[in-house]
């Protein structure tokens, strides 16, 4: 995300977008569990090793793009309550 982004944005839609993300995030997280299973399955008990070893590499992109959510929703999260304590100081 770019930096003013979340700015624009108003508190309900942040709310709504982080919602989202976690919940995206909860089944992406629940996808690489099965996947990285089904790796390791694969390099111990198939004879034919070199698809799971290729597919470490798909599994490596899936951890970036989890790591990439993980920031965005801390992004998110610091810019509601940035605005959670602005609101209290208003008052």
């Amino acid at each position: 995300m770019k930096k003013g982004e979340l700015k624009n944005k108003s508190t309900e839609k942040l709310q709504t977008q982080l919602k989202t993300i976690k919940l995206l995030t909860g089944i992406l997280m629940g996808a690489m569990l099965v996947f990285f299973g089904l790796i390791i399955y694969g390099l111990t008990s198939i004879e034919d090793k070199t698809p799971f070893i290729a597919l470490i590499a798909v599994g490596a992109s899936l951890l970036v793009i989890l790591g990439l959510q993980v920031i965005n929703i801390y992004h998110i999260q610091a810019e509601l309550e940035l605005r959670k304590v602005t609101n209290c100081q208003n008052i």
